[in-house]
């Protein structure tokens, strides 16, 4: 069983490769997180995985909620999978922590990078149409090879942590994931938007409604930017810094 949380598609993907390896099923958190907490039970030998993205060198909130509030019984081999745009920081380890307190020690852990989603700091941008094919091309690659060692229930630890991870993870993550991660910066230009829905049906946590769209501000958002990146016509921003950026989407036809 591989449980996933994706924003704008790249870690869906990454378990989904997996997936078609192994054979094993694909949960998506979101849609776990709108049911009561629950025992996930493991079948005879059966994988137990983890994929998510890499949120400001830390693990997604919701993916910590879930874990926190959930029960794994009867998984034999554990790991987990994370992509990034550059680099992890220690996000795995916070990712371990959480594992272990529900009893679980992962076996195997892994890194993809894969194409850049966050551009909500000024140094940060989508990249480049040739640099995101490459990206894509060698975490295909990457992922095959990760199927097999999961597949063989290798231990296995591989991770790209990136230059002082404790200091991303620890004090510009802790920084960004407790100030930076709300929606409360999300808008949209009225006289642009065609009112299709199509944020609201790809955010993952049910945080918009209605057309031109209303984010609820109900603490749920994770900042994943699936609606700013999937908007048709760049209607949506995050305060004025998206207004000149580029967006990006892991399209399914690349599967």
């Amino acid at each position: 069983m591989i449980f996933y949380f994706s924003g704008t598609g790249n870690t869906r993907w990454a378990a989904r490769q997996i997936a078609d390896k192994t054979g094993d099923k694909t949960v998506n958190i979101a849609d776990e997180m709108g049911k009561e907490p629950q025992t996930y039970r493991m079948g005879d030998g059966e994988r137990l995985g983890f994929c998510f993205p890499t949120h400001g060198w830390q693990p997604p909130r919701l993916v910590r909620e879930f874990i926190g509030r959930s029960r794994f019984v009867g998984a034999t081999y554990v790991y987990a999978l994370t992509t990034c745009g550059d680099s992890t920081g220690d996000a795995m380890a916070i990712f371990c922590r959480e594992l272990q307190r529900k009893g679980l020690h992962a076996d195997a852990l892994f890194s993809v990078i894969m194409p850049e989603s966050y551009v909500c700091l000024p140094f940060m941008y989508t990249d480049t149409p040739a640099r995101e094919r490459e990206k894509i091309e060698q975490a295909r690659g990457l992922l095959a090879h990760i199927a097999d060692q999961i597949d063989r229930r290798e231990r296995e630890t591989a991770l790209t942590k990136g230059p002082t991870p404790w200091l991303f993870s620890y004090v510009i993550g802790r920084y960004f994931n407790r100030h930076m991660v709300s929606d409360g910066k999300f808008r949209v230009d009225e006289d642009v938007c065609t009112q299709c829905g199509k944020c609201q049906r790809v955010c993952p946590v049910a945080n918009i409604k209605g057309t031109p769209p209303e984010w609820l501000h109900n603490g749920r958002c994770t900042c994943c930017l699936a609606c700013y990146h999937h908007c048709p016509v760049h209607a949506i921003n995050y305060g004025n810094i998206t207004r000149k950026r580029g967006q990006y989407f892991m399209k399914e036809q690349r599967d």
